[in-house]
């Protein structure tokens, strides 16, 4: 039955038609792969983001120039036009899953997103989401929007699937088509379909999971076991600075055995890592189960921030820095090395308590946009020609973008001044602290 369905499916590619909601860190790398086998919508509310990609620019650099041209000019049409994805028969939504100021999961985005999808959604037609959300989520409140908005009855005139993104920004190596893809779909039938299709263009293969429901679990998990392991180590991180010890020559001699995990402390942000784990906690409170571990680990990791800024600070006490008036600079703000990606990014929390003990904080990160980040966090990126010649009583490496490597982080220093190394990546000796 199956390798039945799959060679009618396959049989009929040129019927296939593509909407891709959302074109973002998620959705154009998809939209590209697709676009090289099948007819591709790429449909994105922010008219400055098509106007970009229709000119062959991408600001999150998950694609080049040259691989833009070519798949615009084999078909893929980027637009803020409704009406150019009424004819698709796959819909996928990947637009940002957030949480809010209370930690709960922010589904304004997806809930808008399947608004728009059942607005133009027909018999027979396929909707799959991508973006990160807790277990039952696709069926019990997107399932329920979609047929009140178009009076359609689920799994008898429209289906849905749900498939994971695995993108990880700036990862030049571990990439849409090379990391293996969870799929699953609301019927047996349904669900090889949505495999089939995704297993045309990931060359690393394919997962089908049993349900949507089991795929939903199996992306927050992922995430959250990676923000449990760090917070572990940043728990330890906390003990050894007490004990005077340096974490990372403790890791480095731990490591000498085979079977020990090799995380190292940090700041933990971005759009996943430190996300989906509430995702998961908010589900696991609504049936009457309250998580420890989960949330002790969130807990440690976003309060990291917060101690490596109050450690800036005493390390500048013991040189016998004025700590009101002094100027650090922080060196990288995006959550991660060499990527543009700004989205919950800890670097800020570091900024924010720095600037309550009165410090004045430059922040330098040539990747960043200094645009997102004013329009973020209210900062004001400098440039390098404002820094070269500037002195600090701190500085901090916060992320180890190479361009920032290559730069000579002692010429930055006033008389007496520290460095900090968030990212344990300087040499020990130029250092006065690092986690």
């Amino acid at each position: 039955m199956q390798s039945l369905l799959k060679e009618i499916f396959l049989n009929k590619d040129n019927l296939i038609k593509i909407a891709i909601i959302g074109l973002g860190y998620v959705g154009l790398p998809l939209a590209v792969e697709f676009a090289k086998k099948y007819n591709v919508i790429g449909y994105d509310i922010n008219q400055s983001r098509v106007d970009e990609l229709n000119n062959y620019l991408d600001k999150t650099l998950e694609t080049t120039s040259e691989e833009l041209e070519f798949v615009i000019n084999k078909g893929l049409t980027c637009t803020t036009n409704l009406d150019s994805i009424r004819d698709c028969n796959f819909y996928i939504i990947t637009v940002p899953t957030p949480i809010d100021e209370h930690n709960s999961p922010d589904l304004y985005l997806v809930e808008k997103a399947t608004e728009t999808v059942a607005s133009v959604l027909e018999k027979g037609d396929i909707v799959i989401y991508e973006s990160t959300v807790y277990p039952g989520c696709t069926e019990e409140v997107c399932v329920p929007i979609l047929e009140k908005k178009t009076g359609l009855k689920f799994n008898n005139d429209f289906f849905c699937g749900y498939s994971p993104e695995r993108i990880n920004p700036g990862d030049k190596v571990h990439t849409l088509t090379t990391i293996k893809k969870v799929t699953s779909g609301s019927t047996p039938e349904i669900a090889i379909k949505v495999d089939t299709l995704y297993k045309s263009i990931i060359t690393a293969g394919t997962h089908l999971a049993s349900s949507i429901k089991v795929a939903e679990a199996a992306k927050v998990i992922e995430n959250s076991q990676r923000d449990i392991n760090i917070a572990f180590v940043n728990e330890l991180a906390l003990i050894f600075d007490k004990l005077g010890i340096d974490t990372m020559d403790v890791l480095k001699a731990a490591g000498t055995k085979w079977n020990f995990l090799p995380f190292t402390p940090g700041l933990v942000g971005g759009h996943c890592i430190g996300v989906d784990p509430y995702y998961l906690t908010y589900k696991a409170e609504t049936v009457g189960y309250n998580p420890q571990v989960i949330l002790s680990g969130r807990r440690i990791n976003d309060n990291m921030g917060i101690f490596v800024a109050n450690k800036i600070i005493k390390l500048m006490i013991q040189k016998g820095a004025k700590i009101k008036g002094a100027n650090i600079l922080l060196l990288g703000i995006t959550f991660k090395e060499n990527c543009p990606d700004i989205r919950n990014s800890k670097v800020v929390d570091v900024y924010q308590e720095l600037k309550d003990f009165g410090c004045n904080v430059d922040v330098y990160d040539p990747w960043a946009s200094h645009k997102e980040v004013k329009y973020e966090y209210n900062i004001n990126l400098k440039d390098y020609e404002e820094i070269k010649n500037k002195k600090y009583e701190g500085v901090v490496l916060a992320v180890s973008h190479t361009k920032i490597n290559q730069l000579n982080i002692e010429n930055f220093k006033a008389e007496n001044s520290i460095i900090y190394d968030i990212k344990s990546f300087l040499d020990k000796n130029i250092v006065d602290g690092r986690l």
